[in-house]
C-alpha cells in the first residue's frame, strides 16, 4: 500500500513533493496562528477574525487575475514567485506588533496562497499527459493531507511549550517550507508557450473569460455547495458534539485523524475509477450521496444518553464522509480540468478553486445556524442538499462538455473527445 502512495517519477513526484513540503509548514502554522496573534501579539479575536475575512475576500477577488497571469507568463514561474511571496508573508509575522501589519501580511499570504495554488494546478494540467491530470491530482492531494498531518504535530509541540520563541520557530519553519517548495517547483519544466496561447492568438469562443463560460460557472457554483462539507469537522462538529451529544469532545481529534489518514492512504486508489467526464459525474453523485448519508448518521448521534453509542456513530459518520469526500473530490478534479480550454487552466482553476474559499468563508455561519441551532432537521436538510446538488451536476457537466466540443479550438490545440 505504501508503494502505491508514491507518485510516478518525473513531474507527478515533483509536484507532490512540493505540496508535501509547503503543507507541512502550513499544518504547523494553522495549529498555532490563532493563539499567537491573540495571546502573544495581543490582537483581539474579533479583529483577528475580521482581518482574516478581509484577507480571504481580497484573495477571492484577485485569484482569477492571478490565474490569468499564470496563463500569460507561464504557470511554473508564477507559482514559484507566489510561493516565495507566501513565505515572505509568513516571515513578516515575526515582526508583527499591530493589527495593520497583521492585515497586510494576511492579505499577501492569502493572495499568494490562492494564486500559487491555481498556478500549480495549471502547471499540472500542462505537464502531464491528457487523461492523467486527476490521477496526479490525487497524489498531490494525498501529499497535501500528509503534510498537514506532519505539520500539525510540530504545531502541537509549539502549543505545548506555549512560548513566543516556539511560535517563531513555527513561522520560520513555514517560511522555509514555502521557499523550499518554490525551489522544488522550479525543477519542473515550464509549460511550452504553445500550450499557453496569448488571448489574441486564440480563436472564437476559446478567447472568452471564465466568467463568460456559463456551463463552467454553473458547475463551479454547484461544486461550491458540495464543498460545505469542509467546515463540518472544524466548526460545526465541535459545537454539535458538545451541545447535542453525550460523546466526549476529545473524540474530535480522533475524528480529524481518521479523516486525514483516510485521504492520505486511499485518495489515489479512489481516484483510479475516474477516467473521464461521465465517470466523474457518477463519482460526484455517489460521493455526495455518501456525504448526505453521513449527515443522517450525524443526526442520529443526538439520540440517547450513551457516550459509547454516540461516539461509535460519530466515527461511522466520519468514515462515510471521508469516503464521500474522496469520491466527490476525484470527480470534481476531472470536471475542473476536463471542461477548461487548453491554455486557460490558470484562470479556470483559480475560479474553480474559489469554491473552497467561499465554502470556508460562508460555511461556518451557515452550518452553525443550520446544525447547531436547528439540530436534527438541519442535518437532514444538509444531507438532502448534497444529494440534490449532486444530481444537478450531471446535466451541468454534459452541458459544459457539449459547449466545449462546439467551441472552435485555439490554433494548434487539439480538442479531445469527451
Amino acid at each position: 500500500m505504501i508503494k502505491g502512495l508514491i507518485p510516478p517519477p518525473g513531474v507527478p513526484r515533483v509536484l507532490a513533493l512540493a505540496q508535501l513540503v509547503c503543507r507541512t509548514g502550513d499544518g504547523a502554522y494553522y495549529i498555532c496562528s490563532a493563539l499567537f496573534f491573540t495571546r502573544i501579539v495581543g490582537i483581539s479575536p474579533v479583529k483577528m477574525g475580521l482581518g482574516l475575512t478581509v484577507a480571504w475576500s481580497v484573495a477571492l477577488v484577485l485569484s482569477v487575475p492571478m490565474g490569468h497571469l499564470a496563463d500569460r507568463r507561464g504557470p511554473r514561474a508564477t507559482a514559484v514567485v507566489l510561493f516565495v511571496c507566501a513565505g515572505l508573508a509568513i516571515a513578516s509575522y515575526l515582526f508583527v506588533s499591530t493589527f495593520t501589519a497583521f492585515l497586510v501580511g494576511a492579505c499577501v499570504y492569502a493572495v499568494a496562497q490562492r494564486g500559487g495554488s491555481a498556478a500549480q494546478q495549471a502547471l499540472l494540467a500542462g505537464s502531464v499527459p491528457e487523461g492523467q491530470a486527476t490521477k496526479v491530482r490525487a497524489y498531490v492531494q494525498s501529499s497535501y493531507n500528509a503534510g498537514l498531518a506532519v505539520g500539525s504535530a510540530f504545531g502541537g509541540v509549539a502549543l505545548l511549550l506555549d512560548r513566543r520563541e516556539a511560535y517563531y520557530a513555527v513561522f520560520a519553519l513555514n517560511t522555509a517550507a514555502f521557499f523550499a517548495a518554490a525551489f522544488v517547483l522550479s525543477r519542473v519544466p515550464e509549460v511550452p508557450r504553445a500550450a499557453v496561447p496569448r488571448p489574441e492568438a486564440a480563436g472564437g469562443g476559446r478567447n472568452r473569460s471564465v466568467f463568460k463560460d456559463r456551463p463552467y460557472v454553473v458547475v463551479t457554483v454547484l461544486n461550491t455547495l458540495l464543498l460545505l462539507h469542509i467546515p463540518l469537522v472544524d466548526i460545526a462538529l465541535p459545537l454539535w458534539i458538545s451541545e447535542h451529544t453525550a460523546a466526549p469532545v476529545w473524540l474530535l481529534s480522533l475524528m480529524f485523524m481518521l479523516n486525514t489518514v483516510s485521504v492520505v492512504l486511499f485518495q489515489v486508489r479512489v481516484a483510479r475509477g475516474v477516467t473521464g467526464l461521465p465517470s466523474a459525474s457518477r463519482y460526484i453523485f455517489r460521493g455526495s450521496a455518501l456525504l448526505g448519508l453521513g449527515c443522517v448518521v450525524f443526526a442520529m448521534t443526538s439520540m440517547g444518553d450513551s457516550a459509547w453509542v454516540a461516539g461509535g456513530l460519530l466515527l461511522v459518520a466520519v468514515a462515510i464522509q471521508a469516503l464521500g469526500e474522496m469520491m466527490q473530490a476525484a470527480g470534481a478534479w476531472e470536471v475542473s480540468f476536463g471542461l477548461a480550454p487548453a491554455g486557460k487552466h490558470g484562470q479556470y482553476q483559480a475560479f474553480f478553486g474559489n469554491g473552497t474559499t467561499v465554502a470556508e468563508m460562508v460555511g461556518p455561519l451557515l452550518l452553525t445556524g443550520l446544525i447547531v441551532y436547528w439540530g436534527v432537521p438541519g442535518w437532514i436538510l444538509l444531507g438532502v442538499l448534497f444529494t440534490v446538488v449532486a444530481a444537478a451536476m450531471g446535466p451541468a457537466v454534459r452541458w459544459g462538455a457539449r459547449a466545449r466540443t462546439q467551441s472552435p479550438p485555439a490554433p494548434g490545440a487539439a480538442v479531445p473527445g469527451v
